[in-house]
């Protein structure tokens, strides 16, 4: 494949759609021939997609890096939403996160520059990213160190609720999921298929 710009997209916001535009575009990008790493942060294999993305092709690696329960900074999120997700958070004090996650993610971020610099991806997903960036579990330095870094052949994005005025202003590309109207507030949980 011949030499190309990559830039660095950012999709964030409060609306639903953020990692399934991200797949999309890695779908797109299998279409025309291009590797592509799909690295999910802060998610388990429990995902619709890890039953059908792990076989689609040959130049698609997709690998997460969660626990089975997601972590909320304590009063980042209305207890109603807490109440929703049961024993499937763990709560944690502003400013300390789990040091387990901390490293974690700080070995999804090693492994991320490592596949950037291999040669190896034309494109990078970092799914859930920034939110990782937003409860504390990386600072803007080592995101910016990993941005730095990117070959620039190789297209990255970066997905999660949470875009820092930082991250905005580095990126190429900023797409803003809003949430004008979603039946969660009805309650309905998440859908097998549709959000999980």
């Amino acid at each position: 494949m011949k030499s190309r710009t990559g830039y660095l997209q950012v999709y964030s916001g409060d609306g639903k759609g953020k990692t399934t535009a991200a797949i999309g575009l890695a779908i797109r990008a299998l279409g025309a021939g291009m590797r592509v790493l799909f690295l999910q942060f802060m998610k388990s294999k429990i995902y619709s997609e890890h039953n059908i993305l792990p076989d689609i092709s040959p130049n698609l690696t997709l690998e997460t890096l969660g626990k089975p329960y997601f972590i909320v900074e304590e009063g980042s999120v209305p207890t109603e939403e807490l109440a929703k997700l049961k024993d499937d958070v763990v709560i944690f004090s502003p400013g300390k996160p789990p040091q387990d996650y901390v490293e974690l993610i700080a070995n999804g971020l090693k492994r991320a520059r490592e596949a950037m610099g291999s040669g190896d991806y034309d494109l990078v997903v970092l799914d859930e990213i920034v939110v990782a960036l937003h409860f504390g579990l990386i600072t803007w330095e080592q995101l910016r160190e990993l941005i730095d870094s990117r070959p620039e052949q190789v297209e990255l994005v970066l997905t999660g609720r949470g875009a820092t005025p930082e991250l905005i202003a580095r990126a190429d590309l900023v797409t803003d999921m809003r949430d004008t109207k979603h039946y969660y507030t009805t309650g309905i949980n998440a859908r097998k298929g549709i959000e999980c």
